[in-house]
């Protein structure tokens, strides 16, 4: 079952931020706010996503991708909210990060938005450059994906049950879409010269941001007096498991420049279902909601009769 195609649906989920740290890996802020450079990233690169593909929708002439695409869509506007909602509770922590994602959303709106272009081919080839770079970007979200879903290391290091369950539930639906956005770059464009110029343009700008979104949560982070993080760091973190390890990384890069490279060569299909089915929030999610049973109203109170030696005359009552 690791390639079988599976239909794609948006799970509802929730999560509550109330018990967990700042350092939600213990002891380990650089971990903690390596990772946490998603919650900056996501919520404006996957509306970015939606847009384009909504875009692209029209032009696609596969109803099974068709199919697939809109369930992307609903999937990646979840991951959005869900990243979205993490940002107040850090900033309840005394780490604000607005001046960072105000970059982030300058970046995917205006850089990467739309643009005044002539229709035609000047107009075309502007969304085809876009959906060749969600193609790209999405190679590196499955492989993160799958990274979470096997990283032991972070439960072995006590790390929140919350934060971990929100990494797996959307990393497991990376991994359960992955073959979508090449897919659809497939069957639009699919030119090779494209895929590898746009591949260098995401992973040159994943790792600008990464590192950079790193520096600012630990130059900001109130707990720390000194705070830095280094490639060292991160090389260090990879080698006991808590980050991706840098030979991944690096071993990443021709598996996508291949020309026989497909998405279903990454990760696994069946361990990404199965999270599906014991994520505490995907299975909150599914859960039918029960009906509530209408109030009843209490029948008004008869009134009581009156004594007929104790009525008085309404004329007297008037004098």
């Amino acid at each position: 079952m690791s390639n079988k195609h599976v239909p794609l649906k948006a799970r509802k989920v929730s999560f509550a931020w109330e018990d967990t740290p700042l350092h939600w890996v213990p002891g380990d802020p650089f971990t903690t706010h390596t990772i946490n450079v998603l919650h900056l990233l996501l919520p404006a690169g996957e509306r970015w996503f939606v847009h384009v593909y909504k875009q692209v929708l029209p032009y696609i002439r596969d109803e099974r991708l068709r199919d697939d695409v809109i369930g992307f869509i609903g999937q990646e506007a979840m991951h959005s909210r869900a990243h979205d909602e993490v940002l107040p509770h850090l900033k309840d922590r005394g780490l604000d990060p607005t001046p960072y994602t105000a970059q982030v959303d300058w970046l995917f709106e205006k850089l990467l938005g739309d643009r005044t272009l002539p229709p035609g081919r000047p107009r075309r080839w502007w969304l085809m450059e876009r959906v060749a770079l969600i193609a790209a970007i999405e190679h590196y979200t499955a492989f993160l994906g799958d990274w979470v879903l096997n990283a032991d290391a972070l439960d072995r290091r006590g790390a929140d049950p919350t934060m971990l369950d929100l990494l797996r539930w959307h990393g497991a639906e990376e991994v359960e879409h992955r073959s979508v956005a090449f897919e659809v770059f497939r069957h639009l464009d699919g030119g090779y010269a494209r895929r590898a110029r746009t591949w260098a343009t995401a992973f040159a700008a994943l790792v600008f941001l990464w590192q950079r979104g790193a520096r600012f949560f630990m130059e900001n982070d109130p707990t720390l007096i000194d705070g830095r993080a280094t490639l060292r760091d991160f090389h260090r973190r990879g080698r006991h498991g808590l980050l991706p390890s840098t030979g991944a990384v690096i071993r990443s890069v021709p598996r996508y420049l291949s020309r026989a490279y497909h998405p279903s060569q990454e990760g696994s299909t069946e361990q990404a279902v199965a999270y599906l089915a014991t994520s505490p929030a995907a299975l909150t999610a599914e859960k039918p909601q029960e009906p509530q049973e209408p109030q009843q109203q209490q029948p008004p109170k008869a009134r009581e009769p009156q004594n007929p030696q104790n009525a008085q005359n309404p004329q007297e009552e008037a004098v």
